[in-house]
């Protein structure tokens, strides 16, 4: 490969589910982990352009290994600085992607969707409720305010976990000089951020791609179907030239044919700055040839080229296409869905790929979870009648308004009776209840339920997101021809429960 970057030749992929059939009809029923979940309705017939990140979109890491080296590149950083983090090794089940940092108290907090914290960490140890509820109970949190900083996509783990072992440092009084946990954070993310940027981590990763890229076979094939189905396939990333040819080498074109995977994409932008390129004017450049030498670049964008920065004004007007005939598909809740959203209203697909996991833990408790149900059902029906009961007892001893004909001994007994009831009921509702909470991570429990609601992540998934789903292969499913439509909303009066 020219340009210095190395030469890769691809693993053999991990064995998994096959989408291809090789039914005469081609008719597929998926997983449900496969398929495209909607929350608003989106007729892909009616786009013109699908636009994709890379970094966990379309190269999907393998991401133990990746937030690993990320987390030592970092850590090496921090003992730069003179910190003693010689001992500190990166745990996967730590954090998860959808937690928020409190960099006012150094906790990490999941929350619901109106903000309300449902769980809590200080450092690596999870709050006892009395805890949390002192620190919590009238407070919301809100991302707009400074003091939240939201773990909104897989490169965000290390980062997290960092954190919170040196929030440990920091009240032990082991770190150099006096900080808070702002300044704790902010040390943190510079050396993530420097991990990333400076190029050390991206070398290794290049050096040895089959320890820390998970291939996926179907994804050439899905490409493929989307551009024979005539939409521009668009590739809009803030990694360098040489790192995204690399990439994109290793996991598209040992499937097409001696063709290269630059043939699949009308347009290529390299180093775009997101979110700033949907938000800001940035020059353009040309990327002249695979070394990546440049030359600036004035006027509409020419379809087959590759270019460096820019924005997404240009784009629209290169290829003429209004905003709602564009699709975005990435995996970074703000910089890929949120502004693209909020600012071009172009049409937004989130890359989940723990939704996977997810499903299949959810799958696994399906019995429990129906057991569960019915229990609060019964639950909910004798709190009911022990309050029934408990207001006709006070409306008697106070001999006001409508009053019951038993005795008042024989709804105390009754009272006595009900409690009972509620109390065994409880005894088998706490450890399923329990389990539910710890599917998927021990700690953490689900990424989309925070307790029996949904979480923020969920929450800003169903603001900014119209589909969301595991991976970019499964549009082998819902095809360039589907209509997807959103589900009818569900409120708590309509009748029936989810369960």
């Amino acid at each position: 490969m020219s340009g210095g970057i190395p030469t890769m030749s691809p693993s053999p992929p991990p064995p998994a589910p096959s989408l291809v059939t090789d039914a005469l009809d081609g008719a597929l029923v998926p997983p449900r982990a496969r398929r495209f979940f909607c929350n608003r309705t989106l007729n892909l017939r009616s786009l013109r352009a699908i636009g994709f990140d890379m970094d966990y979109t379309l190269v999907h890491y393998a991401v133990h290994a990746w937030e690993e080296r990320a987390f030592e590149h970092a850590r090496a950083g921090l003992a730069a600085r003179g910190w003693p983090v010689g001992d500190w090794s990166f745990d996967p089940e730590l954090v998860t992607r959808g937690l928020v940092l409190d960099l006012k108290l150094g906790n990490v907090v999941k929350a619901n969707r109106f903000g309300y914290v449902t769980r809590a960490a200080h450092g690596t140890r999870l709050l006892e409720f009395d805890e949390q509820r002192r620190a919590y109970s009238r407070l919301l949190v809100d991302l707009a305010e400074p003091r939240w900083v939201f773990l909104n996509t897989l490169f965000s783990l290390s980062e997290g976990s960092l954190f919170s072992l040196g929030v440990e440092l920091l009240d032990a009084g082991a770190l150099p000089h006096a900080m808070g946990y702002a300044d704790l954070y902010d040390a943190v993310k510079s050396c993530v951020d420097a991990a990333h940027v400076e190029g050390e981590l991206k070398a290794e990763i290049l050096a040895a791609p089959e320890r820390y890229v998970e291939l996926d076979p179907e994804l050439p094939l899905a490409l493929l179907d989307l551009k024979h189905a005539g939409r521009d396939l668009l590739l809009v990333t803030n990694s360098e030239w040489g790192y995204t040819d690399a990439m994109m080498r290793y996991v598209l074109d040992p499937a097409l044919g001696g063709r290269s995977w630059r043939e699949l994409f009308t347009l290529i932008i390299v180093q775009s700055r997101k979110p700033a390129f949907f938000t800001a004017k940035q020059p353009v450049f040309e990327v002249v040839d695979e070394s990546g030498l440049l030359r600036p670049w004035i006027g509409k964008l020419r379809p087959g080229g590759a270019y460096l920065g820019g924005h997404a004004g240009l784009i629209e007007q290169g290829l003429g296409i209004a905003p709602e005939e564009i699709l975005y598909v990435g995996d970074h809740m703000f910089a890929d869905v949120h502004v693209s959203k909020d600012i071009l209203r172009w049409r937004t697909a989130l890359v989940l790929h723990e939704l996977e996991a997810e499903i299949a833990a959810a799958e696994s408790f399906e019995a429990d979870q129906r057991l569960l149900a019915r229990l609060m059902r019964e639950k909910r029906e004798k709190e009911l009648r022990f309050s029934q009961v408990r207001l006709g007892l006070q409306r008697i001893e106070a001999a006001y308004g409508p009053r019951p004909q038993a005795p008042p001994e024989r709804l105390r007994q009754l009272l006595q009776s009900l409690r009972a009831e509620l109390v065994a009921l409880d005894q088998q509702i706490a450890p399923l209840a329990r389990a539910a909470g710890r599917l998927v991570n021990e700690r953490w429990g689900p990424l989309l339920r925070a307790g029996s609601d949904k979480s923020l992540l969920a929450r800003q998934i169903e603001r900014y997101a119209d589909v969301y789903t595991s991976r970019v292969s499964n549009f082998l499913v819902e095809t360039p021809f589907e209509y997807l439509r959103a589900p009818l909303g569900q409120l708590p009066h309509d009748g029936s429960e989810p369960g």
